[in-house]
């Protein structure tokens, strides 16, 4: 009886760290999570502040308290401060080595929060993905696609790659292309797009629309269109501009001409 009480008075202190532990942990877990969303909602809330520092401010918080509370619970088991210094400068080469990629994703999201090549919420070319920004963390860019599928891509790729920013300016060219028939009277067919232009309200006077013959092809003369808008109007403005084209061309007579297949049978 002696042995088991003698026992449990060994093992009692670090039962008791072991405990203290757990719950310096969970409280830790709890509260970085805490922190972060508390940061990411505070940031985001003022118009002043890009949602980007907010994300970003957010994840250094998160991995800030979390290393804060790894080395409270090693203190409770008796490793010091400057023995955990001496211990993580041992092991700083191999750490390196083996988290290269990560520390490389880590230096990448500081370049990108301080030059802010891109921002969350635009819609951005990142070395041949594209999508809009959804968030910018530490290690990585969230980017979600056209059709909604979530892309998550390192931050050092990102930064190595070749950044096409589509929503940086607040204005875009909307450029189409026109092929009509060579017996059909260019002049007509470009007042028909001018007019069309002229019309609706998201084109823009200032570049003023440009409308001009830029080839003669094998089979039409082609009629290059450069219109300005605003930005978020560039898709709405080309699908409308083609149809609207096409069926002005119809009523006016003007023709689209198109390949044709002639079959020539063998002697």
């Amino acid at each position: 009886m002696d042995s088991a009480v003698a026992q449990v008075t060994v093992y009692l202190p670090l039962i008791i760290s072991a405990v203290k532990a757990v719950v310096v942990l969970a409280v830790g877990w709890i509260l970085a999570g805490f922190v972060s969303r508390l940061i990411k909602s505070r940031v985001n809330a003022s118009p002043r502040i890009d949602d980007t520092l907010g994300s970003f401010a957010s994840s250094v918080a998160k991995y800030l308290i979390l290393v804060i509370t790894v080395i409270a619970v090693l203190q409770l088991f008796g490793i010091q401060a400057t023995s955990l210094v001496a211990i993580l400068g041992a092991a700083s080469l191999a750490i390196g080595l083996a988290l290269q990629g990560t520390l490389g994703d880590l230096a990448a999201g500081v370049m990108l929060i301080l030059f802010r090549p891109y921002k969350v919420g635009q819609f951005v070319d990142i070395g041949g993905t594209t999508g809009t920004v959804k968030d910018i963390n530490l290690f990585m860019t969230e980017l979600a696609t056209a059709d909604n599928v979530q892309i998550l891509m390192p931050n050092g790729k990102a930064w190595g790659s070749v950044i096409t920013n589509y929503a940086v300016h607040p204005t875009r060219r909307c450029d189409l292309v026109f092929g009509i028939d060579y017996s059909d009277n260019i002049n007509e067919a470009m007042e028909i797009i001018r007019k069309l232009a002229a019309e609706d309200e998201r084109v823009h006077d200032d570049p003023a629309p440009w409308i001009g013959v830029t080839n003669l092809g094998d089979s039409s003369v082609d009629i290059s269109v450069r219109l300005w808008c605003a930005s978020g109007d560039l898709w709405g403005l080309k699908t409308d501009m083609i149809k609207k084209v096409k069926e002005a061309f119809d009523a006016g007579g003007v023709s689209i001409p198109f390949p044709h297949m002639v079959q020539v049978p063998s002697s």
